[in-house]
């Protein structure tokens, strides 16, 4: 089992009257289709859409609906999140059919509920967060249980953010890097160390950091993390230079990860891999500075049981500074899905 996946922007449509849930609806199922998604499968996307987009209109007045491809292998994967700051609402009684708050049927999420091959929210009075993810009915593997949200700055296409993620039996290893600045610039310098990433993921970290730094030589350099989670060891090896920030989240304690000065691709002093045993079961959250540190997931009661997908959206909501681009990576560490 090897599974690589590479960084791809959010997708973020506004949703705030009823015009813009037909747009949703269409853009989604366009997508699935431009994915390989069949006709019933298709509807089934059309059809959560327009519950999820419609809720945000009933419950909250505004949103925003984040859509994702989700590469795996062969199959192509659709992932829809549903987000907005209304004053939430309590998820048990929503999902039984016939419960409405509004008047109206209440079946719409009980509907995404059976529609969509993976369902996880997260609802508070600072608003909610959705999660549906669909897969072709003839892909019968399981999900992969991370989460990333990576938006650029004023909705640049170019984003000088990149993340990737690979999968194999050796266990899990992440990265992100943040090119300096932002635009096409920031975007090769990521780019070029991404590419030096992809190939050997999982070697040892000085090899590793050693060709990324040379890959970004002749760019503006950049800042990156990555962290390589061996289930067999249960262990995770951290690397950072600059300033992407990392954590470790388990049911006690937030645990921030260790990074060294410097800038690759250009200069640093040091370079050190911190190694973090008896990790196995907990969540890994990568992120660059687009995002604020002074996040605590404890101040989000039940937030760290829920999927790696939610977390991520509901950080971006809460901590983006708007004045960069920005990615969150969540990984739940545990044995890969074969």
């Amino acid at each position: 089992m090897d599974l690589t996946l590479r960084g791809t922007l959010t997708q973020v449509l506004p949703i705030e009257d009823t015009s813009q849930v037909g747009h949703a609806r269409r853009t989604a199922q366009r997508l699935a289709e431009q994915l390989g998604f069949d006709a019933t499968d298709s509807g089934r996307v059309a059809l959560v859409v327009t519950e999820l987009t419609s809720n945000i209109l009933k419950h909250a007045g505004r949103g925003e609906l984040h859509l994702r491809a989700l590469p795996r292998g062969a199959f192509q994967g659709l992932e829809v999140i549903a987000v907005d700051r209304g004053a939430g609402f309590d998820i048990h009684h929503c999902l039984s059919d016939g419960f409405s708050t509004r008047g109206t049927q209440g079946i719409g999420l009980g509907a995404v509920l059976r529609q969509a091959d993976v369902f996880d929210v997260h609802a508070d009075a600072r608003g909610s967060v959705l999660l549906a993810r669909f897969f072709q009915r003839a892909d019968k593997a399981a999900d992969y249980r991370f989460g990333v949200s990576q938006h650029s700055l004023q909705n640049d296409p170019a984003c000088g953010d990149v993340w990737a993620l690979a999968y194999s039996d050796q266990g899990i290893s992440a990265l992100i890097i943040d090119g300096l600045g932002h635009g096409e610039e920031a975007e090769r310098a990521a780019l070029a160390g991404a590419a030096a990433f992809a190939p050997i993921p999982f070697a040892t970290p000085t090899l590793l950091l050693d060709d990324m730094h040379h890959a970004m030589r002749g760019t503006r350099g950049g800042a990156l993390a990555f962290a390589q989670f061996d289930p067999h060891a249960n262990h995770l090896q951290f690397m950072g230079i600059g300033n992407i920030g990392g954590s470790l989240i388990d049911s006690e304690k937030n645990r921030g990860l260790a990074s060294h000065p410097g800038i690759v691709g250009l200069q640093f002093r040091k370079a050190q891999a911190f190694d973090y045993p008896q990790v196995n079961g907990q969540l890994l959250i990568m992120y660059s500075d687009g995002l604020q540190s002074r996040w605590n997931i404890r101040d989000y009661p039940g937030l760290g049981l829920r999927h790696p997908a939610v977390i991520a959206a509901l950080l971006h909501r809460d901590y983006c500074r708007g004045r960069d681009d920005v990615t969150v990576l969540v990984i739940a560490l545990e044995t890969p899905n074969a």
